[in-house]
């Protein structure tokens, strides 16, 4: 089985982000970077087709030199490959998609995979593109998957439940938390991943169709406020519901 599994390289959560002199980027000074967690799931899932299946799994990744740090993460995980599309031009969702879509072609897999949104800017746009620019069938959210004879049934996030979807290889997929329980790279993975060869290589630049111009922190909020913990408070509450939140 040909697998790829697109990742992308996010901000830790843990960070603290403020936003750039230009007032439209963030500030990168300090700031620590991950694998997005929702593509981690991604990748674990396509190890664990390729171990019950056999075959390849080729990991991509749109950026910088500094998203070698994530490729080679999930080289300790256990990829096979990693592709590094060296571009550190602002992009939109669909240029994006693009760069990702004109490998993923060359590539002929049978499965792609995504994590369902990457926790920077949280479009969750580019895996249902590049289905449409490959002419594939899509499953976004997916929370259980399996694959008998290229013969596809997922299980689906969908809000208030879930929905069961069958469709056929090759196709794309997005993976939500819960899918799987992503595995820690092991210290030989690790060690090997430093030595491990990462393909470089220049997207086709395609001018932004969306252009960010400003970005800003959302506004604070106040403090709660405790009235009462009796029924003597409901009196208090109403008129300050009415009076300050002017909700009733």
């Amino acid at each position: 089985m040909n697998i790829v599994v697109c990742v992308n390289h996010v901000p830790d959560t843990e960070t603290k982000v403020k936003v750039g002199p230009d007032g439209k980027s963030i500030d990168k000074a300090g700031v620590n970077y991950m694998l997005s967690p929702y593509d981690e799931s991604a990748v674990e899932e396509c190890l664990r087709l390729k171990e019950k299946n056999g075959g390849q799994v080729t990991a991509i990744s749109l950026g910088g030199d500094a998203n070698k740090e994530t490729l080679r993460k999930v080289y300790a995980m256990g990829v096979d490959k990693a592709i590094l599309l060296k571009d550190e031009a602002p992009r939109d969702s669909y240029g994006v998609a693009k760069a990702l879509a004109d490998v993923i072609k060359e590539l002929s897999p049978d499965v792609v995979f995504f994590g369902k949104q990457s926790i920077d800017y949280d479009d969750a746009q580019v895996g249902g593109l590049v289905a449409e620019m490959l002419g594939l069938p899509s499953v976004s959210v997916v929370v259980k998957l399996e694959i008998d004879n290229g013969n596809v049934r997922a299980q689906r996030e969908i809000e208030g439940g879930h929905e069961t979807v069958e469709t056929r290889l090759p196709a794309v997929f997005t993976a939500q938390k819960g899918l799987n329980e992503p595995r820690y790279p092991s210290l030989r993975g690790i060690m090997q991943a430093k030595s491990k060869a990462i393909e470089e290589r220049v997207p086709e630049p395609v001018p932004p169709q969306v252009e960010v111009v400003a970005m800003r922190k959302p506004t604070a909020k106040g403090a709660g406020r405790i009235v009462g913990t009796d029924a003597s408070a409901v009196t208090e509450l109403v008129r300050l519901l009415h009076e300050e939140a002017k909700v009733i």
